[in-house]
Formats: C-alpha cells, structure tokens, sequence
C-alpha cells in the first residue's frame, strides 16, 4: 500500500512539473497546499524543488530537464495526458540514423541517454545533452546577427524545419512577433516569386489538372489524420497576382501559424495546390517551374475541379476544416458561396481579413472613447471592389446593422471605389459577373455624387472618418489624400490593408507626417512606430493572424459543420476586448502578436460560445454543459488544455512493431 501511493505521488509530481512546463499560465488552477504537496515528493525524488508556481514554469536547469526525460519515458500507464507525454514512432521507421533523418523525431543534441539506446543511436550524436531551451537559444543568436535578411531568416527557418520540426515550432512559438513577419507576410511573397528554385522538400499535397478523376484516391496517400486544410490555387498570391504551384509557400506558412498560434497539432495539418495552370508567362518560360506549364483553366472546369477537391476532403476528413486562400476575385466568393454549407470551411482573404478589419474598427472605437456602438457615427471609403474589399464592406455593413442603422441607413455609410473610380447607381453592373451581387446595393445607395470620381473628390464630398485600401496600389493614399483625413478629423482612421509591404497604399511614416502623428493607423504588413512633435503614432498591423488560428481551432472543438456570421462577429468582438488600458490610450487597436496564443484562447472561446447559442455544436452537449458550469473562463481554461505546445517527449516505438516497447 505504500508503495502503491509513492508511485502515486510520483506520477502526481511528474505530471504537475509537465503541466507547468507546457502550460504556464494554467498555474493558477492549482492551489498552495497542492503545490506544498508536490513540492515535497519532488525533493524526496531528487528533482529540484521549487519556491513558488512561477518557479515551476521558469526554472529549468539542464540536469533537471534530462531526469524529467528519462522518467517520462519509462512510463506506462494510461492517464488523460499519456498521449503527450510520449511521441509514438511510426511501424516504418527503423532504429538508428532514421531517426535522425526523420524531422519528426529528430532532436539534434536534445536525446536523453536512455532514449539513444532504446532508439538505437548512441554514438550518431554529440554525448552533450541541450534542452530544448538551450538549443533555442544557439539558433536565435545566429539568425538576428546583423546583416540577415528575411530571405535568410525565412531558408533557415524551413532547413530548420526540414531536420528538426519540434524544435521549429518552439523557435516559432517563442519568437512568434519577430518569425511570424519571416514565415508569413512580407517575407513569404518574396521566397513564392522563386519558390521552384528553393524547393528542397516536398510539403503538402498537389492536385492537379492532370489528377482530375483521382482526387478521392490520392487523399489516402497522407496517412494523418487531418483537422486544418489551407488550399489554394495560387492565382492572387498576396497581391503578387498569379504564381501558379508556387501558391504552395501560402499553404505552408498559415499552417505553421495555425500550429504556432492556435497549437494544432503539427501532424493534423495538410497544405495543398490546386494546380490548374497559370497565365504567369515568366513562370511559363522558367524550365525549373515545379507546375503544370499551361495556361491556366476557367470556367465550369475549374470549379468542378473545386468541387472534386472537396468531396475528396470530406470522404477523407469530413470533420476537417478547409481554408481558402489567395482565390482570384472572380472565383473566391463564388467558392465560398457554393461550398460555405457543404463543407467547415471559410476564406481567409474575404472573411478573415473582415474579421480582423472591423475588429481594428472596434479597437479604434476604444482609442476613441467611445463604445463599440461608435461605429455607427462612422463613414467609410474602400478603395478596392474586389473579393477582399467586398468583404470588408459587406462585414462592417452587417456591424453597423447590428448595432442599430437599418440596411439602407448603413449602406449610405459606404463609398466604394474601384481602379474606374466611385462607383455610383449609374454604373453599369453586367448581371452573372463575379461579384456583382455583393457590390449592387452599395452602388445603388450612392446616388449622391457623379461616377467615377476620384479619391481625392471623394474624401471633399464625403468627408470620411475611416479610409480603407484593398486595392494592391502602391502610394494610392497620396499626402495630399492623407493630409486631408487628418484636417477633417482629429484621429482619422487610416487602413492600407494590401499586402505586401509594397503594395501597401501608403506607409506608416506617410500617415505620421501628413497627419501629425494623430492618425489611428493599421496596415496589412509590418512598420515600425512612427514619432511626430512629441506624438508616436502606434503603426497597427490588421494581420489575420488574430484570426484564423482562434477561429479555426474554436470551430473544431464545438464540432461545428459551418461558420457563421455570427461565429465571425464573437471573433471580431473578443480581440480588442484583450487590450490593456495603456495600450488603448497610446491608440494600439490590436494586441501584441506576441500574445497571440492567448488571443487564440479568447477567439476560440467566444466562437465556441456563439456556436452553443446558435446550436451549432456537435460534442453531445458537452461544450454547453461546460459553459453553463464554469462560464467563459473554464471554455478558456479547455481550450488551453487543447493546444498543442512544442517540447521533447520521449520517443518510442509503436506497440506490436517488434523493433521496441513502449
């Protein structure tokens, strides 16, 4: 019997240091006289003891780490964690160099002794031992010498991922505000313009014209099971225009955003290429070109491609969620539309760029004083009819709605302008074009001002409080433009929402300058604060980052088979909610991206809750039984629990594999 509670206290100790390790901020879950408890049997164990629950989490010294190792893998019961606590090698995979030329399981420097032998390594690595921390560190220090570029940054990044993918999501997760830039908008544009020329390691799935017919088959060649899919076509890559299968890169920098971001599970994550061609003519005479040299396919063949993926995804994965990404205006809201009640799935160039817009809208009302009803004082220019503009205004449009303006009263908030200027009631809408629909009623609302004048008109007739880009036009927020908001209102709202970098209306210091640094500004990509006469004008970024990652992992754990709008709108609505009083004072509309797992939890809790409301859920009843006993804060506190967060476990062979025991 004494025995019995030994082994019991220890596996209580061992579990809670893991907790700690993994899962910070969850400390708070436990009370004092636990931790005395666990305290204790940790000293009588040998393992260091520490002071406080902070301790738990920051203290982790390098002998420390290699016991905690070695316990870990000695273990065989079946509590509710044991899944984590070890990475479980696949059947294939054979003991010694294998596994270090497997990134799944390659830890470099990081193998404790008893694992080199189980795995049959001993002698293929280095005998120093480095934590998981420590090896961050080496990495870190070399990629912010001076002198590196993104384009540096972002191919170490994927060699890094290419050998050791626990310890690349580590490096993501700990350095997310400066990597996220990196593996992602800007620098991600850049590696796609050459991205046939860089591929080193097949990543993700292609499906191809040349494939039509054999969709549904080549699924079962990904042997994961699969939460997340980001698809896309590559025809409008972050504004660069058509890249054809170099669209793969998008695919696979949102989903080490979702890993990093939401704490997906690595493994549960599948990026794919609809390769239909391009109409890119370099791409098209480059002999290295990894796509299909053709001009691209339209039409009803397209689409039928579309509509082939999809039934394949859900014959495959039919609880997964599909993200659409970077779909030319003419084909991205005819997908969404068709397949929005067919399939879990949303478009992050329509929908997660609204959410996050109206959520800076939201933020800027804060910076303001004012309550989030505010927006109904506002008065909108978008400049770009596109599919991602069209989002934005149709979002805000339903926001204004909800917050007390009939349709008519909202639409009137609204000058939409487009490459031909504003577009008024007397412009010619053809019937069946892309897009048409959504832009009508804003168009017919504008009966006021003539067709098709220009920006600078626009801002004298309308005086706007907000001026929104979407149109991937370098410089089209000129300064007279600039200077003009910041004559009309005290803080104009300034949004140059088009990426990259330079497809961005205007700058940060463009704003700063013509607007004394009184503007509340957000942008698509990163710049850095700007000062004026004593005033920092905080340069937000609107990155859908906020976003996707929240919205995703909440739709997947309510069980939900659809994303509303008002699953969208809980997301919009819980961002700003998790800004400080300071930051709202120095007019910061979006939190840090270093918090952006936190984030995560407050979007994925207020989705799950509005799928709960509107009886959306599909766990039995167990999310709304969760909500009605412990509120918000304990959906907060499963969510948490749900996330992925990258460390060494112990790795050990698949039971019945005859090459090792778990």
């Amino acid at each position: 019997m004494r025995a019995s509670k030994k082994l019991r206290e220890m596996l209580e100790a061992a579990q809670v240091v893991r907790t700690f390790r993994s899962r910070p901020n969850c400390m708070s879950d436990y009370t004092p006289a636990l931790i005395d408890s666990w305290r204790s049997t940790a000293s009588s164990l040998g393992f260091l003891a520490p002071t406080s629950t902070r301790e738990y989490a920051s203290s982790r010294p390098c002998g420390f780490a290699q016991r905690e190792t070695n316990y870990f893998a000695d273990r065989t019961h079946t509590c509710r964690f044991a899944e984590n606590d070890v990475m479980i090698m696949h059947a294939d995979t054979n003991r010694g160099i294998e596994v270090l030329l497997n990134p799944i399981y390659n830890k470099g420097t990081g193998f404790s002794l008893a694992e080199k032998e189980r795995l049959g390594i001993r002698g293929l690595t280095p005998p120093r031992y480095f934590t998981i921390e420590q090896q961050c560190e080496k990495i870190w220090a070399n990629l912010t010498e001076k002198g590196k570029t993104g384009m540096f940054r972002w191919r170490s990044m994927q060699a890094l991922q290419d050998r050791n993918e626990t310890l690349f999501y580590r490096l993501l997760v700990d350095h997310i505000e400066e990597l996220a830039p990196v593996i992602y908008t800007p620098t991600v544009g850049e590696a796609c313009l050459q991205y046939s020329r860089l591929f080193r390691r097949p990543r993700g799935m292609y499906f191809s014209a040349d494939d039509v017919g054999h969709f549904n088959a080549m699924m079962y060649n990904w042997k994961n099971d699969v939460s997340v899919i980001v698809v896309t076509d590559g025809s409008r890559v972050l504004g660069l225009g058509d890249l054809g299968a170099h669209g793969m890169g998008i695919s696979v920098g949102k989903l080490d955003l979702y890993v990093a971001g939401a704490g997906i599970e690595p493994s549960s994550v599948l990026p794919c290429v609809l390769d239909v061609g391009t109409d890119n003519e370099e791409l098209l005479a480059d002999p290295y070109y990894f796509g299909l040299p053709q001009k691209r396919i339209k039409g009803d063949t397209f689409m039928n491609i579309v509509d082939e993926f999809i039934q394949a995804v859900k014959n495959r994965w039919p609880k997964a969620l599909v993200q659409f990404e970077d779909f030319s205006t003419d084909h991205a809201m005819p997908i969404l539309k068709r397949h929005r009640e067919n399939v879990l799935c949303f478009n992050d160039d329509i929908q997660g760029t609204a959410v996050v817009v109206l959520a800076g809208i939201y933020g800027a009302m804060a910076a303001m004083g004012k309550s989030p009803g505010g927006i109904t004082e506002q008065t909108f220019v978008v400049c770009g009819a596109g599919s991602a503009g069209m989002g934005i205004a149709n979002f805000i449009h339903a926001a204004l709605v909800h917050h007390g303006l009939s349709p008519q009263q909202a639409f009137e908030r609204f000058y939409i302008l487009d490459k031909h200027g504003l577009i008024t009631s007397n412009r010619e809408l053809k019937e069946g074009e892309p897009g048409v629909d959504d832009l009508r009623p804003f168009a017919e609302s504008r009966r006021d001002l003539p067709d098709g004048i220009n920006l600078r008109e626009v801002i004298e007739s309308a005086k706007p409080t907000a001026l929104l880009g979407a149109s991937t036009v370098s410089g089209l927020f000129t300064h007279e433009i600039l200077t003009r908001m910041g004559e009309l209102n005290k803080n104009p709202i300034i949004m140059p929402l088009s990426n990259p970098t330079s497809r961005a209306e205007c700058t940060a210091e463009a704003a700063a300058n013509a607007t004394e640094g009184r503007a509340i500004f957000s942008a698509g990509s990163p710049f850095d604060d700007v000062s004026r006469n004593g005033v920092t004008m905080v340069a937000n970024q609107g990155n859908n980052l906020y976003v996707f990652p929240g919205l995703g992992l909440g739709s997947i754990l309510v069980g939900s088979n659809y994303i509303s709008d008002g699953m969208l709108n809980a997301a919009a609505e819980a961002i700003p909610k998790t800004l400080h009083d300071k930051a709202i004072r120095r007019r910061a509309i979006y939190p840090r991206i270093a918090d952006i797992r936190e984030v995560s939890v407050k979007v994925a809790a207020a989705v799950m809750k509005q799928a709960v409301d509107e009886d959306r859920e599909n766990r039995g009843g167990k999310i709304a039984h969760m909500i009605s006993r412990k509120g918000i804060e304990g959906l907060e506190r499963y969510v948490r629990s749900s996330m992925y967060y990258p460390e060494y476990r112990p790795t050990v062979f698949s039971p019945g594999s005859g090459r090792g025991t778990v």
